[in-house]
């Protein structure tokens, strides 16, 4: 079977030398209004081609520009940690105590409290630096990568050495690293809701813009910190770090959640000491001076007083009893990105997560490609087998599903091949792929979301040939998926049509008047172990939610398997009926919210805050990351798109309901 793949026609820049950049400033000043310049104005200003820098050229721009990131990040190193221990309000206060003793002549007294000093600071010292290079060594199990172009050859590397002249290739579910221009796409869409609100993705193609273009009508330029939804592109970078747009309004973007309860707890009572100290300090000493007292003992005695309240070894105390927190976690599968938030995760009451590898094994099988008769169908299988080998989208469980079982079944590679391809999106919830056989006959495969591929369909194939697809075939079509839908299938429509013509390229405009051909049947059984989890779960007083895009027959079916008690449902379209405020209260009654999107998703998880809830929210995919930043507790796991673990507070090293249950119980005692 050939792969050979025909692009769809794209302006690309020609080749020209390489050439370092001596001067960063020099030549670049025409950049500032990147999105008006041809391909060739920006490679010739950036020294690059469309197969990327070279290795040597790519480090020298590194030490020239440096990191790809909103702040230089230089680990501190035992210097400064050691005098910031010094930093601290109350050590100061016993230093001066101190000092004031030895002018005196009480030296013994000097002696203790230099001695109380110096072995807090050293403690804290000791005990920092360990914590914050294990705290450093974790997180940088989760370092953000890009896919770059060097010298030709793609290769991932960290985020952070992305620099100007680099060449990127994107996919669905990649955090785009930095801003730049595209130069090849295919069906590429990025949401953009961070910096500019935009509800919906945008397509991205490569033009030429007018300088007064806003950032919504960039539609040739990728921003950093945004993400692809769908589709493939190869990105020129031209601004990184501080200088893209993102770093530029980063001051009043906040990413993160506000402070956790515990943070302003701590801050709270810091500033209700320093507040007590202060007019202790200043009432004993004016009252000592109107008795007559010596000054110096007055001072000395105020000061004693104050030394006394304050629990001057506190911020030691919370890193020491963060770190260690953040390494038994460590030990236990879950990687702390946040060390604040681990208070938030012993705390958390409510639990919200997808079902598919959470309560299922998340290994979907696929449990029979069949024809609208529903009985097993060959002709099904080997379109199906086409469209999931062709796609070069993200990949995903269900097409590695379709190609064991069609191994299985002994499908051979045919002489079919591929023409075009049209990347799935979260819109249309379909993907097809244009092949060609030995004759030159043309034919579109789609499979998909059931509802969405009948509706790009005027036909329905059955033994007697092709016929209308009326309301009665429409009729028996829903009663099957009702029926399998019931018994905790997932069930994907699979259709086709016949092309006429030599088209170049293909797009989403094309997918109309198929003929529908048959149905694929995927299966996720629950996992053994899930209905203790749950189980101890409540026990400790969290309640578990579902949440998933998926029907919800399909999820009512998981619920019941797990034995998790279903108190109300919602699906997608009755949340769009529903305002806030009634989502409030319906929020905490309801076990199941299914077929949602992620703008509802996030609903869901403010709602639940907006009752006092303390809120987990743990999933992995792109749909996820809006739910993810608004939950007290983002958790994601290590097999995650980008955009999922950036947005995650905790990262499990296995996604499983007993590791997050071991999990609270650490944040628990951590507190």
């Amino acid at each position: 079977m050939d792969r050979s793949v025909k692009s769809k026609p794209v302006k690309t820049s020609s080749p020209i030398p390489k050439k370092s950049l001596k001067q960063p400033s020099e030549g670049l000043a025409i950049l500032e209004t990147f999105w008006t310049l041809t391909t060739e104005q920006l490679s010739a200003a950036l020294h690059t081609t469309g197969s990327g820098l070279q290795k040597a050229e790519a480090e020298s721009r590194l030490k020239q520009y440096g990191p790809n990131a909103l702040k230089a990040q230089r680990q501190t190193t035992w210097f400064v940690l050691l005098l910031s221990q010094f930093k601290s309000p109350l050590v100061l206060i016993l230093i001066f105590a101190a000092l004031v003793s030895a002018f005196v002549g009480e030296w013994t007294d000097a002696s203790i409290v230099l001695a109380v000093v110096i072995g807090s600071t050293m403690l804290g010292f000791v005990q920092e630096y360990r914590a914050s290079t294990a705290v450093e060594k974790l997180r940088s199990q989760v370092t953000i990568k890009s896919s770059v172009l060097r010298g030709g050859q793609a290769q991932t590397i960290p985020s952070e050495q992305l620099v100007p002249g680099d060449v990127v290739l994107l996919s669905a579910g990649s955090l785009i690293p930095a801003d730049g221009v595209v130069l090849e796409t295919n069906d590429f869409f990025v949401n953009q809701a961070v910096l500019t609100g935009e509800t919906f993705p945008v397509e991205k193609i490569p033009g030429i813009l007018p300088a007064k273009a806003s950032l919504t009508e960039r539609t040739n330029s990728v921003l950093m910190g945004t993400s692809v939804r769908s589709g493939t592109a190869k990105v020129l970078i031209i601004q990184t770090g501080k200088t893209t747009v993102f770093g530029q309004i980063a001051e009043h973007l906040s990413l993160r959640p506000a402070q956790t309860e515990f943070e302003r707890g701590v801050q709270n009572f810091g500033y209700l000491l320093t507040q007590v100290m202060l007019v202790m300090v200043v009432l004993v000493l004016a009252i000592n001076i109107f008795l007559a007292k010596p000054p110096i003992d007055s001072l000395l005695f105020a000061l004693a007083l104050a030394v006394g309240l304050a629990p001057e070894l506190l911020p030691a105390i919370i890193s020491i009893t963060l770190a260690h927190g953040a390494q038994q976690m460590a030990k236990r599968g879950v990687i702390v990105r946040r060390l604040n938030a681990i208070e938030n995760f012993g705390s958390m009451d409510v639990l919200c997560t997808d079902k598919t590898g959470t309560l299922t094994e998340g290994v979907v099988h696929l449990d029979g490609a069949l024809g609208t008769d529903g009985e097993p169908s060959p002709a099904v299988l080997n379109y199906t087998y086409l469209n999931s080998q062709y796609q070069t989208g993200m990949s995903n469980p269900l097409d590695d599903a379709i190609s064991a079982y069609a191994q299985k079944a002994g499908v051979k590679d045919g002489a079919e091949q591929k023409i075009d391809e049209i990347p799935y999106d979260f819109v249309r919830k379909c993907l097809s792929v244009v092949t060609a056989n030995s004759q030159s006959e043309r034919t579109l495969i789609t499979k998909g979301a059931l509802e969405n591929i009948l509706k790009i369909c005027t036909q329905v194939q059955t033994e007697g040939g092709n016929h209308s697809l009326d309301k009665k075939a429409l009729a028996g079509i829903e009663r099957r998926y009702s029926d399998w839908s019931e018994k905790g299938f997932r069930v994907l429509g699979v259709a086709i049509r016949k092309l006429d013509g030599q088209a170049d390229s293909y797009s989403g405009a094309d997918e109309t008047g198929l003929t529908f051909i048959g149905f694929l049947l995927f299966f996720d059984p629950p996992k053994a172990d899930v209905e203790k989890a749950i189980v101890d779960l409540a026990k400790r007083g969290v309640q578990l939610k579902i949440i998933t895009g998926d029907n919800d027959k399909v999820a009512r079916h998981v619920a019941q398997a797990v034995h998790l008690p279903v108190m109300g449902l919602l699906t997608g379209s009755q949340l769009n009926d529903m305002p806030d405020e009634a989502l409030w209260h319906a929020a905490e009654r309801t076990t199941i919210f299914a077929e949602v999107d992620p703008n509802q998703k996030e609903r869901i998880i403010l709602a639940l805050r907006k009752t006092r809830h303390v809120v987990g929210y743990m999933g992995d995919g792109i749909n996820d990351a809006p739910a993810l930043h608004a939950a007290d507790v983002g958790i994601s796991v290590d097999t995650a798109v980008d955009v999922a673990k950036d947005a995650a507070d905790f990262v499990l090293l296995k996604q499983d309901l007993d590791i997050l249950r071991e999990g609270i119980d650490v944040g628990r005692v951590t507190f």
